[in-house]
């Protein structure tokens, strides 16, 4: 463990899209300081303001090229909500079906791609299990690595036979889909996805059936199964969960321990006509928010966004229907305490007032152990314990996606099942021209949600929530850090020349940003040295 105190920046470290700085304060090894900085300004709620009320729909998914299916989704119903529509039970079927299938695509290439290949860093070639995890995870060589990537593209080809094509398919609108499938298309789809299940998901991954993964109600029960026979030891996830504890990601990147979930699925005969009020009793996987002792119900109007430290005009919190996006120049900013595009989501919880959520796969199966379920309601104890149990982590935020990939498997297989090809699949809608929408989902990295304001006909104001922005927020009015802010403190730095660790907190979020990373010495504030991480990815 190095013991001086050093300055490092690190650019890029993240694999996917966008600028994302991250400073953080090292001494003596070990981070206990930093900031999130989105470099890169959006403005989407600008170019939205004026426009029809369905632009959204196509504008929101062009936020992003890794899950713009996502953005459709809540975008429609933020627009079922303020037109009050009608959604036939097949049309939330296909809806619900292609929403899983962005996920379940987003699971594996996450992994492979994204996540895993710094588990072959040299700082780890003193562990045991270092020439296996080489020999699975090393970019585009490695055994697992391949076909991990290559199977990942499987499901959206389900969501391109009902969406026409994917991404930036645009076939969700306000009263249901514009699709009309065939049994033809359902049962290719369902061949798709078994073949999936058995070549992937069961085969490389679990090394079991998808059923008995999801048997495991608790760490204990992961840990024996992972000792159970030779297929689950040796298999990906198995290796994974060993090589964790022995290279310490177990051990570092909490965060709060603090979590948010919007919810995502409908079962199709309680949402019919769908409504802000009636959204919460009509999903599948629960909404929800646990603040680290218990839990509470989700309520989009205790939704806030901070601006005090953003390069937006003014400061303190505003919900997104009277939300304001007013850029101003960063320079004009920084000198008022400002330092990023983003801003900071809070969450008003009840006897504790407004707070910071993490959004994500990890957040979404800590709700799923809320109590009282409605029958069709998933419940899910695992993740719950495992954060009692042993705490929030890296490895325990990956291992919680992963977990995902059997869950919706399922859930999918189900849908595709259910959908009655002699009934409708949409219902014209009145396009009202005063009303107001909020629409939710849950997208492979968290809780996404849009607030539309229509008067006149037009939309007076439009406001995302991303996954990204609940993680990377920065500090609020009360010098409050962000989610991801906080999980990088107390982060240990092997290696002040390859600070992979940092590395593994950022991906571990899967933020739709590349993060680069700016080290202090806590002491001096003096930059000692650049460094560049993965430069060729």
């Amino acid at each position: 463990m190095a013991t001086k105190a050093v300055d490092l920046h690190i650019s890029p470290l993240g694999r996917v899209e966008g600028d994302l700085d991250v400073r953080v304060k090292v001494e003596d090894g070990v981070v206990v300081d930093a900031w999130t900085e989105a470099a890169m300004f959006r403005g989407f709620e600008i170019i939205l303001k004026g426009k029809d009320p369905q632009a959204g729909l196509i504008v929101t998914p062009r936020i992003c090229g890794i899950c713009g299916g996502s953005h459709l989704y809540k975008a429609a119903y933020a627009l079922d909500t303020a037109w009050r529509t009608e959604v036939p039970p097949n049309a939330t079927l296909v809806r619900n079906i292609a929403q899983a299938c962005e996920t379940l695509q987003s699971i594996p290439r996450w992994f492979y791609a994204l996540f895993a290949i710094d588990l072959t860093n040299k700082n780890y070639a003193k562990a045991k299990g270092y020439d296996e995890a080489v020999r699975r995870f090393a970019p585009f060589v490695g055994t697992s690595y391949e076909p991990g990537v290559t199977w990942s593209a499987k499901p959206v080809e389900v969501y391109a036979i009902f969406g026409g094509q994917w991404p930036h398919s645009s076939f969700m609108i306000p009263g249901g889909v514009m699709c009309g499938p065939t049994l033809s298309d359902v049962t290719r789809s369902i061949s798709i996805l078994d073949w999936w299940r058995d070549a992937w998901l069961e085969k490389q991954w679990l090394g079991c059936s998808v059923d008995r993964w999801l048997e495991n109600k608790t760490w204990n029960d992961i840990l024996a199964w992972v000792e159970e026979n030779e297929s689950q030891y040796n298999s990906d996830c198995g290796f994974f969960i060993r090589y964790c504890q022995e290279i310490g990601l177990d051990k570092f990147g909490a965060g709060y321990g603090q979590y948010l979930a919007t919810g995502t699925y409908f079962q199709p005969e309680e949402y019919i006509h769908p409504t802000i009020e009636g959204r919460n009793h009509a999903l599948i996987n629960r909404s929800g928010i646990y603040d680290g002792e218990g839990y509470h119900d989700f309520d989009q109007a205790r939704v806030r966004e901070d601006h005090t430290h953003s390069f937006f005009r003014g400061s303190g919190a505003l919900h997104p229907f009277e939300g304001v996006t007013e850029p101003v120049d960063p320079q004009e900013g920084r000198r008022e305490g400002k330092y990023t595009w983003a801003k900071a989501p809070r969450y008003d919880v009840p006897g504790k007032g407004s707070i910071p959520l993490e959004a994500g796969p990890l957040a979404r199966q800590v709700i799923a152990g809320k109590p009282d379920p409605q029958p069709w309601q998933d419940y899910d104890p695992l993740f719950h314990n495992v954060i009692n149990q042993i705490g929030p982590s890296v490895m325990v935020r990956v291992l919680a996606r992963m977990h995902e990939a059997a869950k919706y498997y399922k859930l999918a297989r189900k849908w595709l099942n259910d959908i009655d090809l002699h009934e409708k699949f949409y219902v014209k809608p009145v396009e009202h021209a005063e009303g107001k929408g909020f629409g939710a989902t849950e997208a492979a990295r968290g809780a996404l949600a849009d607030w539309i304001v229509i008067k006149d006909g037009k939309i007076e104001n439009y406001q995302v929530i991303t996954p990204t922005a609940w993680n990377i927020g920065p500090r609020d009015s009360q010098e409050v850090r962000g989610p991801m802010e906080t999980a990088f403190i107390g982060a240990p730095i092997e290696d002040m020349q390859d600070p992979v660790e940092l590395g593994h907190v950022a991906r571990s979020f899967d933020s739709c940003l590349v993060c680069t990373v700016h080290a202090h010495d806590a002491k001096t504030g003096k930059e000692l040295a650049r460094f560049q991480i993965n430069g060729a990815c």
